[in-house]
């Protein structure tokens, strides 16, 4: 071709001095082409070059030297397999890239590179996911601030067992707990915790009612939550430790929160005026059982003096007739004089001398004429009443009661 040849021009119209590239080769034949103009550098002369510098380097003495050099070469490539694993950490040993073994902390050693290599990821560090939300500290940030946490309302709402519908936030703590499975069994360890940690909530809340969900089984859904991650964590070898689960926001979603806190407010009314009525029946009741036995008590200390009284009498009498048999006289005048003592003692009387001349009799009456009897429940008056003029014997005259009938 025309252009091919030495001062003819190129085929973008420039002039070419010489060479085809435009410019002449140098002298001596140094460039690309070499002495022949067509070949590059020879590669004997290279690696002959090559040996010359390593030999300026080495001493004198060939073989040995570069034995010497091999054997400094291998000590510091055989010393390059000691590594330290920090407290927090754990060594994960690969061989030609595959995973091979776990290091604990410490100092420990590893072929060196290119055949096994390490990996020490920080095991003790908590790591989070929250579920139902999405925290400040993860949102963009646009234009100089950080956004605020917001609700994702596709992963906060769970059906109730008694079919309503609950908004609830969690966050799950998490650590890994065996390198090797955490970086080699699972592709994504957080989705994968995440994913784990709302199926088994959507499970719980699924059985359980949304009042108790709300109030007082708040532990208990945590704890199952956690168990469950957990086994799920461990059927897929994920290395994965869940520590903690918490639930942030447990209530009803915003559309019906206002009147869902009016029937709170109605059920506490219920359950306070319940109480109260259960208060007052728990006070009622045990007054009116132990009124009620005080009264069988008393009927029954009543029966047992009455049965003990008439025992006595029984007892009594028999013993009068025992005695009145033995002695008939003396227990008749006993019985007479004990009759006399108790006709008297009832009875008022009045002793007068009879030597006394002019004694006018009294008899007080009441009203109708009937005798006055005296009060009920004071003695009998002390007060002597007049007699009959003339006694019935010498000496001492013993008159009925005024109030006694004749």
């Amino acid at each position: 071709m025309p252009w091919n040849n030495s001062g003819g021009q190129s085929p973008w119209g420039n002039p070419r001095p010489g060479g085809p590239w435009g410019a002449p080769p140098p002298p001596g034949g140094g460039g690309l082409g070499g002495p022949s103009g067509g070949r590059g550098p020879d590669l004997d002369d290279l690696i002959r070059q090559a040996q010359e510098a390593v030999r300026r380097y080495l001493p004198r003495g060939g073989g040995k030297g570069m034995a010497l050099l091999g054997l400094v070469l291998v000590a510091v490539w055989a010393a390059s397999g000691f590594y330290r694993v920090q407290p927090d950490e754990q060594g994960v040993v690969l061989r030609f890239g595959a995973f091979d073994r776990t290091a604990p902390p410490g100092l420990n050693y590893h072929i060196p590179w290119p055949i096994e290599t390490v990996t020490t990821p920080r095991v003790t560090r908590i790591n989070r996911v929250d579920i139902g939300f999405v925290g400040a500290q993860e949102a963009p940030v646009m234009g100089g601030r950080i956004q605020p946490a917001r609700d994702v309302l596709a992963e906060s709402l769970m059906l109730t067992g008694d079919e309503n519908i609950i908004d609830i936030d969690v966050a799950v703590f998490w650590r890994i707990r065996d390198a090797g499975e955490f970086l080699f069994n699972t592709r994504n360890p957080e989705s994968t915790v995440k994913s784990a940690a709302e199926s088994v909530m959507r499970e719980v809340i699924g059985r359980t009612p949304i009042q108790p969900a709300l109030t007082e089984a708040r532990a208990q859904i945590e704890q199952e939550v956690r168990r469950g991650a957990q086994a799920i964590m461990d059927q897929y070898r994920a290395g994965v430790e869940i520590v903690q689960v918490q639930l942030q926001k447990v209530d009803p979603p915003a559309q019906v929160i206002d009147a869902f806190r009016d029937v709170q407010r109605a059920n506490a009314d219920r359950e306070r005026l319940r109480n109260e009525a259960e208060s007052f029946r728990n006070d009622i009741i045990p007054r009116a059982r132990g009124e009620a036995e005080r009264l069988v008590q008393e009927a029954q200390a009543f029966r047992e003096s009455q049965i003990a009284r008439a025992r006595g009498e029984a007892a009594r009498f028999t013993s009068v007739l025992t005695a009145y048999r033995a002695a008939q006289d003396v227990t008749v005048r006993r019985m007479y004089l004990e009759t006399m003592e108790e006709i008297l003692r009832r009875n008022p009387m009045v002793i007068v001398d009879d030597r006394l001349q002019g004694i006018v009799p009294f008899l007080p009456l009441g009203e109708g004429g009937m005798p006055a009897r005296p009060p009920q429940g004071n003695p009998p008056s002390t007060r002597p009443a007049p007699l009959p003029a003339a006694p019935p014997g010498p000496g001492v005259v013993q008159s009925r009661n005024p109030g006694a009938p004749r």
